[in-house]
Order: structure tokens, then sequence, then C-alpha cells
């Protein structure tokens, strides 16, 4: 039984946490003898334990449970339940233990989904809709499910709005700021020490696209991002390198291209060429699927105005 002191902040000042759960949920909550009740429709009532005992594990571990805590907690319950019917299979696995990735929206589940059953899956869409968390999720569970041997993350290096000649430092000191986000997202699902173990070893490389010239990887899951600064003659070169037991995914923001005005995207071309070709699919994720701050999918639907 939880303690009276745990329920207090559990259900936050003057019951605050517990009348954002009834009026989001529409369930009656009651505390007596240090019990909770919760009475309404089933699903809902289902929805109010799994977020009780989510604030249970925050209370637990803090002094105080806030109205935020209360808001993302039932904004995720709401997410996994809007993905239930779409995606049955398991979430992917990564190195980091007790670290496991799902899809939160479903037009995430629809990405994954398209990974697991082509060998080339091109995705766009906004900031925040998780393109390349996903992609990159996908990438270290293939490797440690030793279904590919290695894998290889890669950026076009092309300015946006600065010059590269002008920063500090050697050509890798210039290009590192680009591919930090992959880093990024890499440092979310393995150990740093694993980490830098892989990249000694090659196992993992992440490198800029002109580098890619000449190469041919074999059972390596092959991640372009950024594409939509790729041009048609760099995607080209860069889907061409793809040997056997091989995947590759293609993600980017088709409104935020870089290039030249002269200099189509390559992106937008590859998918409007190639996506009719078996094996190859093409996923458009939006605004709802952006899992960032609350505030991203309002700032991106603001843009989307002008």
């Amino acid at each position: 039984m939880p303690g009276g002191h745990f329920l207090v902040r559990l259900f936050g000042e003057c019951d605050r946490n517990l009348r954002k759960i009834r009026e989001a949920l529409r369930v009656e909550v009651s505390a007596r003898d240090e019990r909770i009740f919760i009475r309404g429709e089933e699903k809902n009532c289902h929805k109010a334990i799994t977020s009780l005992e989510r604030l249970a594990v925050l209370a637990k571990r803090n002094d105080l449970v806030t109205e935020d805590d209360v808001i993302r907690i039932l904004r995720t319950i709401e997410e996994e339940n809007a993905t239930a019917g779409l995606w049955s299979g398991k979430p992917l696995e990564v190195f980091k233990v007790g670290k496991a990735v799902r899809p939160r929206t479903p037009g995430q589940a629809r990405y994954i989904e398209a990974i697991r059953q082509n060998d080339i899956v091109f995705c766009h869409g906004p900031a925040g809709t998780g393109k390349t968390f996903l992609a990159v999720a996908a990438a270290v569970m293939a490797l440690k499910k030793e279904e590919m041997r290695k894998i290889v993350l890669v950026r076009p290096a092309v300015e946006a709005g600065e010059n590269l000649g002008f920063l500090p430092g050697d050509l890798q000191a210039k290009i590192d700021p680009y591919l930090r986000p992959l880093f990024d997202a890499l440092s979310e699902m393995i150990d740093h020490d694993v980490l830098e173990r892989y990249r000694e070893m090659e196992t993992i490389e992440v490198v800029p696209l002109a580098y890619m010239r000449g190469r041919t990887l074999s059972n390596a899951f092959i991640i372009l991002d950024e594409a939509q600064n790729a041009t048609v003659s760099q995607m080209k070169m860069f889907l061409t390198r793809m040997g056997e037991g091989s995947k590759i995914v293609v993600s980017g923001d088709t409104t935020q291209i870089d290039l030249p005005r002269h200099s189509q995207s390559g992106l937008l071309d590859a998918v409007g060429r190639l996506t009719d070709i078996d094996g190859i699919d093409s996923v458009q994720l939006s605004k709802s699927d952006i899992v960032r701050h609350h505030l991203v999918q309002k700032i991106a639907a603001k843009y989307e105005e002008m």
C-alpha cells in the first residue's frame, strides 16, 4: 500500500495531478485508507492505472511530480494506444540495458515496418518525426542480432547559410558538426566505450557523403541522413554503393533544402523515380508524427502557413 506522504507527492499540490488525469480521461479517481479507486469506462480506467503507475515511478525517484510530468505521460499513453492497432512487432532492441525503441505514432509504425520489409526505404518529413533516430535504432538492432556486419551512417556536408572554408580546423574538424546528430542518435543506444570500440574497428562508420564514392558495401546497414541536400548524381552514386545483403534507409526533410537553386534534390528525384520498384518503399511523415517537445509541432504548423 502506498503511504500517505507518498500519495500527497503523487497526487500533487491540492490534488492537481489527480485533477489532470480525471479531466483528460473522464474517470473518477479517489483515495481512501491509502488505497486508490478508479471508476469510468474500462479503456480509460486502464489508461488511468498506467498513468498512475508511471507517475509512481517518478514519485519514488523525485520529491516532486509536476503537471508537466502528468501531461507528458498522458500524451505518451495516447501515442502508444494510437499505434497499438498498427504495430504488432517487438520493440527495436539496442545495446543499452533497459533501453528499447518503439514507434510512437502511426506514421512511425509504418516507417519501421517499411524498413523491415524492404531493402531500400526513403523517408521524408519535418524535423522531430524520428526519421534519423528510428533508422539508427533499426540499424543498431540489426548489428546486435548479427543480421548485419556493420553500420554506415552518411550525411552530405552542405552549408546551411555558412561556408565550410571559414570554419576553424582541418577537414575532419570542419565536417564533424555535420555528423554530430548521427553520433547523438548512436549514443542514445550504445554505451560510450562500446561505441568507441566499434568505431575503431570500423564496425560503425559515420562519414560524409563524398567519402562514399568508389565503395561497395555488403552486409551493411547504410543510412543517408539529410538526403534532401544530396544532388541527383550524388544520390545515384550513393544508392549504387549497395552490395549483397545490405539495407539502405534514406531520410530527409524536403522543406529544408540547402542546395543551390539550380540543383535538384536527389531525395525528391529518387522518390519520384524509384519507388515503383519491388523492394523499394517510400514513407512520408507529417507534423502529426513529431515527438519532440509539444511546442515543436505547433512551430512546424506555423511555418507551414507561410
